[in-house]
């Protein structure tokens, strides 16, 4: 399968379009097109072209889910493109702005939270597809402790080090700040690397058979990958789990009411998800998405139908 691609934006180049639009609202420009105007509709009654938005790296979650739904849609006969939009601010201006019509990686109620305060009116929340996102701690499978509260007394299992990530990282920000306080781990070295070296050590102690702590997150495949559990947190240092949502442009369900049905019934368990992003960005190293997608859909064959079948229900 081949996506149609247009130009990736960068943050001026997507900025600048919105504002143009907008501009062109404001003075007095009644005859400009909507979206609407000038598409065609697909045999499912909905508009026949999309266009979604993928997110900036670092969030593969987002880039999983559209390309599934660009498989999806593809063979249902609309036309995909998919677009890279710079970062997260400039998307959710693009989204509002009716740049693009769909998003599929929105972090609520806490980590957008202040994109929807300022753009929420412009846009259309679609449905939330996955509901565990959060930050951890995780460790071996075989790991002798199974709290943060135990990590401290137990450190020399773990070479009294706790493996992190990029130092501008906001999970690195809170292990330093909340974690580390709050469980007395201070006796412990956090070491700031980057997420490929954090990942490269993880791999490397597995495969050694040797105890290991590293800073991650849900949704990633590493939990695919590596027999790894995350440590409890009774504290709550590390927040409470959020939902991934999709989110579209103002108008967006009553252009494309099919796709909305749909997505209102799109969920992802951490075991669908996390074997999706594996196949992604570990086998493949994301050289093929459209390939993997296609290989995770022969893996998991009922998925588009069980959709179909639940949003007609």
């Amino acid at each position: 399968m081949t996506h149609r691609r247009k130009t990736s934006l960068t943050a001026v180049a997507a900025s600048t379009a919105v504002l143009l639009g907008l501009a062109a609202c404001s003075t007095g420009a009644e005859d400009a097109d909507t979206p609407a105007d000038d598409a065609s509709e697909s045999t499912t009654g909905d508009l026949e072209e999309i266009t979604i938005a993928l997110p900036p790296g670092g969030w593969p979650e987002g880039e999983a889910a559209s390309y599934l739904w660009a498989n999806i849609l593809e063979s249902e006969g609309y036309e995909v493109n998919l677009e890279s939009g710079g970062d997260m601010g400039v998307i959710y201006t693009a989204v509002a702005g009716g740049e693009y019509d769909l998003f599929l990686d929105a972090w609520l109620p806490v980590t957008h939270a202040d994109y929807f305060d300022q753009y929420g009116e412009d846009m259309e929340r679609l449905g939330a597809w996955y509901d565990d996102a959060r930050l951890t701690i995780a460790v071996n499978e075989d790991a002798p402790v199974e709290s943060l509260a135990d990590l401290a007394e137990n450190a020399e299992a773990f070479d009294n080090r706790l493996v992190g990530i990029e130092p501008g990282a906001g999970l690195t920000g809170i292990t330093k700040d909340e974690v580390i306080p709050t469980y007395g781990l201070e006796g412990m070295e956090f070491v700031e690397s980057s997420t490929p070296a954090m990942l490269a050590e993880l791999s490397g102690a597995i495969d050694d058979g040797r105890d290991v702590a590293v800073t991650l997150w849900r949704p990633h495949w590493a939990y695919d990958a590596f027999p790894i559990r995350d440590l409890e947190d009774p504290e709550g240092t590390l927040g409470d789990a959020e939902t991934i949502e999709s989110v579209g442009r103002a108008g967006f369900a009553e252009d494309y009411p099919q796709l909305a049905a749909w997505l209102a019934e799109f969920t992802l368990t951490g075991d669908q998800l996390f074997s999706l992003e594996n196949i992604m960005f570990n086998e493949n190293e994301g050289e093929d998405n459209e390939g993997s997608v296609e290989q995770w859909l022969e893996e998991n064959p009922d998925f588009v139908d069980d959709l179909k079948a639940a949003a007609e229900g």
